[in-house]
């Protein structure tokens, strides 16, 4: 049987092209998205099953449907959510709270939910998807003080970052968590 792969956020951009790789290197994919039907008409192969979840909400019966008790040998947590760039004084709690619901609340029900799949493999992974902004040393190093990027960004994947160590902790001898950024190469455990 295909090993499966599990990948957020998977509609577009470095998501959709995780879809295609992995498919396109004998992997089934699920492809979690908030709208499947445009991942539908870029897919293209038979080995991917799309899924409509919104990282936001509790995962529901139609991922449990599709998965069907099957083992899950890795988890891709790719969904992302910034905010515009605001200046100090005008920045919206609520964009950062939506960050930090999709960036950090999402990866962390997606791993409970998956976690008996995820133990049923024989070496299951998990992927969370991190960006050297939320690196607090870079930041306070001010590494990307020309940058102008959102409080809501910065923050969500500083606390994506400590999700992923305390959930390599936690799973320590049973499930290895990699942090990655995209633009960055190697293995930090979510400290990029």
């Amino acid at each position: 049987m295909k090993k499966l792969a599990v990948i957020t956020g998977a509609n577009r951009g470095l998501g959709r092209s995780l879809v295609q790789e992995f498919s396109a290197s004998s992997w089934n994919v699920m492809a979690i998205t908030r709208s499947p039907e445009v991942l539908k008409a870029r897919a293209g192969s038979t080995d991917v099953v799309t899924v409509q979840q919104d990282v936001r909400s509790e995962p529901g019966p139609e991922l449990a449907e599709a998965l069907n008790g099957r083992p899950v040998d890795l988890l891709i947590n790719n969904a992302v959510q910034g905010a515009p760039h605001a200046e100090l004084g005008t920045i919206r709690a609520e964009g950062v709270l939506n960050a930090v619901d999709v960036n950090v609340a999402g990866p962390l029900r997606l791993v409970q939910f998956l976690l008996p799949n995820l133990l049923e493999a024989p070496d299951p992974i998990i992927i969370n998807v991190s960006s050297r902004l939320g690196s607090l040393a870079a930041q306070a190093n001010r590494d990307f003080s020309g940058l102008s990027t959102s409080y809501a960004y910065k923050i969500s994947k500083a606390a994506q970052n400590m999700l992923t160590v305390s959930l390599a902790q936690d799973l320590h001898g049973r499930i290895p968590l990699l942090g990655s950024s995209p633009r960055q190469t190697g293995n930090s455990h979510g400290s990029n």
